[in-house]
C-alpha cells in the first residue's frame, strides 16, 4: 500500500498515512481533491467497492472526519480516506454517481450528524429517525440522559445499579 501512497502523492495532496496493518490503510485527503482521488482509485487502481462512509464527530477541533473506506477485492487492499469538515458548517460532497450505495450512508449521516450532501438523492427525506426533531443524535453534544429523562417516564420499581459492583457480585458471590 506504502507504493500505492507514493505513486498518489505527486498528483494530490495526501496528508496523514497510517497503516494499520498490510491490507489496510487510512490517509488524510483535501475535499478539492477527493472526487478526482476517488474516480482515479476507482478506475485504474482496482477499488471498486465503497465498503463504507461514516463520520467521526471531532467536537473539541470543531471538525467532523468523513472517512470513506474502499477495497480493492482483487489485491485484498483496503483504503481509508479521511476527510475534516467544519462541524458548524457541515456539509459533505455527494458520492452516489460514483458509488450508488453511498446513498444510504449519506442519508444515514445526514440524520445522524446533521452532516448535509447536497444532490445525494432523498438525502432530506426521513430514513431511521421517523419523527425526530430534536439535534442530530451521533453529536457528541447530544445528551442521551437528558433526552432520556425528558421524553419517558419514570417507571416505579426501576432500579439502577453500579455497573462494577453488579458484576463483581456475580462473578464473586461469595466476596
Amino acid at each position: 500500500m506504502r507504493d500505492l501512497i507514493e505513486k498518489l502523492t505527486p498528483r494530490y495532496t495526501l496528508g496523514n498515512a497510517t497503516y494499520q496493518r498490510a491490507d489496510l490503510t487510512f490517509v488524510d485527503v483535501t475535499r478539492d481533491e477527493l472526487r478526482a482521488l476517488l474516480l482515479e482509485l476507482r478506475d485504474k487502481e482496482g477499488f471498486t467497492h465503497l465498503v463504507l462512509l461514516t463520520a467521526v464527530d471531532w467536537i473539541e477541533e470543531g471538525k467532523f472526519q468523513l472517512t470513506y473506506m474502499i477495497n480493492n477485492r482483487e489485491a485484498d487492499q483496503t483504503l481509508g480516506l479521511r476527510l475534516y469538515i467544519d462541524r458548524n458548517d457541515a456539509e459533505g460532497d455527494t458520492i452516489h454517481d460514483i458509488w450508488p450505495t453511498a446513498a444510504t450512508y449519506q442519508r444515514e449521516l445526514r440524520e445522524m450528524f446533521g452532516i448535509a450532501f447536497p444532490g445525494s438523492p432523498r438525502v432530506d427525506e426521513e430514513f431511521i429517525l421517523e419523527g425526530w426533531t430534536d439535534m442530530p443524535p451521533y453529536r457528541r453534544d447530544f445528551d442521551t440522559l437528558a433526552y432520556s429523562q425528558q421524553t419517558y417516564v419514570e417507571r416505579e420499581g426501576r432500579e439502577t445499579h453500579d455497573p462494577r459492583a453488579t458484576m463483581k457480585h456475580k462473578m464473586y458471590p461469595e466476596g
